[in-house]
């Protein structure tokens, strides 16, 4: 598939989801709002293709005025209520269809990273910088429950910088490398299972049914 093919079909299948999901996208604001005011989105500046910063877009799930690391934990006290139901079913992220119909991310891709931990002079980077960012690839789907993981950590961004985004980094450079269209729509489909229904998520399966066969 070329590249212009995947960003039209991105962009297409990216506007046909935020018509069906409208409903759920309207019902996720109202929450938003009832529990803890405006404002519904947050923006984050990511890193894209060829290092090309953007505004990448989220339900907030987050108190107003929060600081504090960039990295969250599952018990992380900024989290509001309606941020953690949004956040374990993944729905904070659905407002980045439109960073999709916008041309700055695609549907699968590795997923864009906050300029503080992007290192542009390691390999495993360049690889990653060199195609569009997406909703998900391999890395985002095993690492699903990386918040859990971060939770246990005295220092959850020492843990996340030396040990669970190198292990990412491997993951979306294994799955650039070995990419495909019936991979691709594979992995979107686990995605949305995993996503609504995350009961019986195991990741070693998943690295299984992609080949992947080195610790992740």
């Amino acid at each position: 598939m070329t590249e212009m093919l995947r960003i039209v079909i991105d962009r297409l299948v990216a506007a046909i989801a935020l018509a069906l999901l409208s409903p759920i996208l309207l019902v996720a604001a109202i929450a938003i709002v009832w529990g803890d005011g405006f404002p519904i989105f947050y923006r984050q500046k990511r890193i894209g293709l060829h290092g090309r910063p953007f505004w990448c877009l989220k339900f907030r799930s987050m108190r107003n005025a929060n600081t504090g690391t960039s990295i969250t934990a599952s018990a992380d006290p900024r989290i509001t209520a309606v941020g953690a139901v949004l956040r374990a079913y993944k729905l904070d992220e659905l407002p980045q269809l439109l960073n999709v119909v916008r041309g700055e991310m695609s549907l699968i891709g590795p997923r864009p990273e906050v300029p503080l931990f992007v290192d542009t002079k390691d390999p495993l980077w360049r690889c990653v910088l060199s195609v569009r960012p997406g909703l998900s690839d391999l890395a985002s789907l095993v690492y699903r429950h990386e918040e859990r993981v971060l939770a246990g950590a005295s220092d959850p961004e020492k843990l996340y910088r030396s040990e669970v985004l190198p292990r990412k980094l491997r993951l979306s450079t294994f799955y650039i490398q070995n990419r495909s269209a019936a991979r691709d729509l594979k992995l979107l489909l686990l995605t949305a299972r995993y996503s609504f229904l995350p009961v019986g998520f195991e990741p070693q399966r998943v690295l299984r049914s992609f080949s992947y066969t080195e610790e992740p």
